[in-house]
């Protein structure tokens, strides 16, 4: 355990607007030789690589993990067929040890649906390589980072679940020298409970950021230290999720289907997967790309209307929903990787956005950063010796530069924005690109807008007249929202904001020109315009139903101007996904 100490700082909580400056909060610090941010498997793969590396070599070298969700794997979501190239890395002997891989894959198959009532199967000598499974897994990705934490835990890595990392720690030299931890107990209008506590302060010689896609304070960093720089910018896709229970008969351990398609259209990106895990467990869900034109698409209800197709309706009949949670996802691949070091630290697995688009797997390559990550701390602290200067470990990049991760992603860099052509020109383009060619073309396909760029008004499109849910295969989504188990303390600042400089455009931008999408993308209901009851002129206001978030982060990606501030609430919020 690091050595503990309290400290009067200066309150850190002025973003949030809970004390005037000059106020003082004693603060508890705890230093440590590495702070890891994100319990997901990048996280949890940088610290077990970090504590292995330092038992090698002799060393002491201490390490602790936070994460936002109230246990381990409660805000990890994923499709997820798991290949375990990273974890037989890093543990050899995993399936010795009860690792919960216990799905082999046993066939795949990709279909192409024409219509609402037809399905096509794609020949296997069409598949591009990427989406071969065999050797893979169908597993909860949660289960997965639980099994890790443990292993990690008896490394000596200390494991701090329900503690969401609010911001970053600079010294005068604006190197980051750590992290604060959210403030406990603070109403909504920003007074001290007495329930209050403050943030502690955790002190690293090194910060490692693995907190996912879209993570707050990678955003941050990546803006401060101009990360970015020369790379397209990121892009994304929402993925939204079931678990079913279905009849036995319906049933097939370690079958995996794919389908591009519809219900989307021949220009918005996406497609489903239905993967069977043990136990007559169906996880199945549908991934829209957020580059998407036509503002009345709710991937939502996109998902529920693909359900309905006969070819998934029966199988889950006679089954049961047990779960249900959303999640962005990077899909800019190799062309929108940042820079991956700063002064004081670096970023790994989707944090930094390294996710294989037509394998639609990021959970190996996260592991694999994340223990590069682990290993390139370790040695470079061992080598600074005494030396207290504040380390940017540019070894990290070489390290990721000469793995497999950075040959994956090459070979795979044209797939996404091959689409832009369409759904038939991006997967013949895919087809030459990874089966014929290899990925070795002589040309880099690029692209500069945001995916709120993409979004067109809505005077170009017709609303779209989903049908309604039956409460038997489709569901409305605050009656599916209990199946995320979400929840957050109610009176609390709500962690979703209006950007100040941009409190007009809700209303005069997204509203008026776009119809609101939030009110159709929020896969959680986060988002309504209702009547401003303050205005006698009938006149609307956005109301943000923070308490329903499940962290997805696709309103921080999607509403016009990107309007929305994703903070952390208090640690521990959000949903709870069991097996997700």
């Amino acid at each position: 355990m690091a050595a503990a100490r309290r400290v009067p700082t200066t309150s850190r909580g002025l973003r949030r607007g809970f004390c005037s400056a000059a106020e003082e909060v004693e603060r508890d610090q705890m230093e440590y030789d590495i702070v890891i941010v994100g319990g997901g498997p990048a996280g949890l793969a940088a610290a077990i690589r970090a504590k292995q590396v330092a038992e090698q070599s002799g060393a002491e070298v201490t390490v602790c993990l936070v994460e936002k969700g109230a246990e381990i794997g409660a805000h990890v979501l994923s499709g997820n067929i798991f290949e375990p190239t990273a974890l037989n890395e890093l543990f050899p002997d995993w399936q010795e040890r009860g690792a919960p891989l216990d799905t082999p894959v046993t066939d795949d198959a990709v279909y192409w649906l024409p219509t609402a009532k037809h399905a096509v199967k794609v020949p296997s000598v069409f598949h591009p390589p990427q989406m071969h499974q065999d050797g893979n897994y169908v597993i909860s990705l949660g289960m997965l980072c639980r099994w890790l934490a443990e292993q990690a835990e008896e490394l000596g890595v200390d494991v701090f679940p329900g503690f969401a990392a609010d911001e970053p720690l600079f010294n005068s030299e604006g190197e980051m020298i750590g992290i604060q931890l959210s403030d406990m107990g603070i109403a909504k209008d920003g007074a001290q409970k007495d329930s209050f506590a403050p943030g502690m302060q955790l002190l690293g010689k090194q910060t490692i950021l693995s907190e996912g896609c879209r993570g707050s304070l990678s955003e941050a960093i990546m803006t401060k230290y101009n990360l970015r720089d020369g790379k397209c910018p990121q892009v994304y896709g929402l993925g939204v999720k079931e678990v079913w229970e279905v009849k036995p008969e319906n049933h097939k351990d370690g079958l995996v289907v794919h389908t591009v398609g519809w219900p989307m259209d021949q220009f918005t990106y996406g497609g489903a997967f239905i993967y069977h895990m043990k136990g007559n467990l169906v996880h199945i869900g549908l991934i829209t790309g957020l580059d998407y034109a036509n503002p009345y698409i709710s991937p939502y209800r996109e998902f529920q209307k693909y359900k309905t197709h006969p070819r998934v309706k029966a199988m889950l009949e006679g089954g049961t929903c047990i779960s249900y949670g959303a999640r962005c996802i990077n899909e800019g691949g190799f062309q929108a990787i940042p820079k991956l070091t700063f002064p004081g630290g670096m970023m790994a697995g989707c944090s930094a956005g390294f996710l294989n688009m037509p394998k639609i797997k990021g959970s190996h390559t996260a592991m694999k950063t994340g223990m590069l990550a682990g290993e390139a701390a370790v040695e470079a602290l061992l080598a600074s010796g005494e030396d207290t200067a504040v380390l940017e470990v540019a070894e990290y990049q070489q390290k990721v530069e000469s793995s497999w991760v950075w040959e994956e992603l090459q070979v795979a860099r044209n797939v996404k924005p091959s689409f832009k052509s369409g759904l038939f020109g991006g997967l013949a383009y895919t087809f030459t690109s990874l089966r014929i060619c290899n990925g070795k073309e002589p040309w880099t396909l690029s692209w500069n807008k945001r995916d709120t760029e993409y979004t067109k008004p809505a005077a170009n499109y017709e609303p779209i007249e989903y049908p309604k849910p039956d409460g038997v295969i489709t569901f409305d989504i605050l009656d599916n929202l209990i199946r995320s188990g979400v929840n957050h303390e109610h009176d609390q600042p709500a962690h979703l904001k209006v950007k100040p400089e941009q409190s007009s455009t809700p209303l005069e931008v997204s509203l008026a020109t776009y119809a609101g999408p939030e009110g159709r993308f929020c896969p959680a209901k986060v988002y309504e315009y209702v009547p401003d009851e303050t205005k006698g002129d009938g006149g609307m206001r956005l109301q943000i139903n923070a308490q329903n978030c499940v962290h997805c982060k696709c309103c921080s990606i999607k509403t016009p101007q990107e309007f929305i501030n994703w903070t952390v609430p208090e640690g521990g919020g959000g949903p709870q996904y069991a097996a997700m």
